[in-house]
């Protein structure tokens, strides 16, 4: 016979699942889930089915958006005597979904919060990219309806980091497009299948992407990835000139030269000497 598994601390595990490769549960995620009191899931069926592949039955409950408010208080009160895993029907919790709710009250109570990293669909989508890596943004989905997505994209346009995007197949090509659209045809990857049989990241602009897409809609999940902006064009003479012109209205030459060159990113000594000559 088996010995009985030595049972764990009390308090919440956040236990990363695979995104689409059962072989991506790590050991440490699968004895804790084996070891778990209560593993709180999105979906019982998906969980149950890898529950089912380390070879353990332990209980579940549901812990989704359309609950999380009403069965929060439940789960942090039995934080304090039992074990409580966290997961979702893939990749790591908090992703995406309400867990970070559950994270911050568990603190409030004072209870052990332990993390048991491992996939994640928009980290493993960036390494597929060929994208910049130094500086990233994730966004999750995007509103569905066109003026709340034209708003988001806005919003997104100046900001100088790889944008991660959540999107599902119907949407996909619609949602490309307005990237396109709202950010100018930057380069960009989606990737679907994420770690299964089919992965594939495809490259391309935006509008390249958008037009692939828009008579074939991929199946499932998809994770779009988004170029930073280029580098802006530098300022030219008759953009300096116009902007101190503007300033010396308000300014003396020292301050106007200071104020443009910030603003223009230019040279303050040659701003100012500039100036001189268009006061004489």
């Amino acid at each position: 016979m088996n010995a009985p598994l030595e049972p764990l601390g009390p308090g919440l595990y956040i236990v990363a699942t695979p995104i689409g490769n059962l072989g991506d549960l790590s050991p440490r995620a699968a004895d804790i889930l084996a070891r778990a009191d209560l593993v709180a899931v999105e979906d019982s069926r998906v969980t149950a089915g890898l529950l089912r592949h380390i070879g353990v039955r332990r209980p579940m409950t549901p812990y989704h958006d359309h609950n999380a408010e009403g069965v929060r208080p439940g789960l942090v009160a039995r934080m304090a005597t039992q074990a409580v895993a966290l997961v979702s029907d893939a990749g790591t919790p908090l992703i995406s979904d309400p867990g970070y709710k559950l994270v911050r009250d568990a603190r409030a109570a004072g209870h052990a919060v332990v993390t048991v990293p491992g996939p994640c669909a928009a980290v493993a989508a960036l390494t597929l990219a060929g994208l910049p890596t130094d500086r990233f943004l994730f966004v999750g989905f995007l509103p569905s309806k066109a003026q709340a997505r034209a708003t988001a994209i806005a919003e997104l346009a100046p900001i100088r980091a790889t944008l991660v995007l959540y999107e599902s197949g119907p949407r996909l090509a619609a949602c490309l497009d307005a990237l396109a659209k709202d950010l100018g045809d930057r380069d960009a990857s989606v990737a679907r299948e994420i770690t299964k049989r089919f992965e594939e990241a495809v490259s391309g602009t935006l509008s390249e992407l958008a037009a692939r897409y828009a008579d074939a809609p991929p199946r499932g999940e998809i994770v779009i990835v988004v170029a930073p902006p280029g580098e802006p064009e530098a300022a030219s003479e008759a953009d300096a000139d116009a902007a101190l012109v503007e300033a010396l209205t308000r300014l003396p030459a020292s301050k106007a030269a200071g104020e443009v060159a910030k603003a223009l990113g230019l040279d303050r000594r040659a701003l100012y000497a500039r100036a001189l000559e268009l006061k004489a």
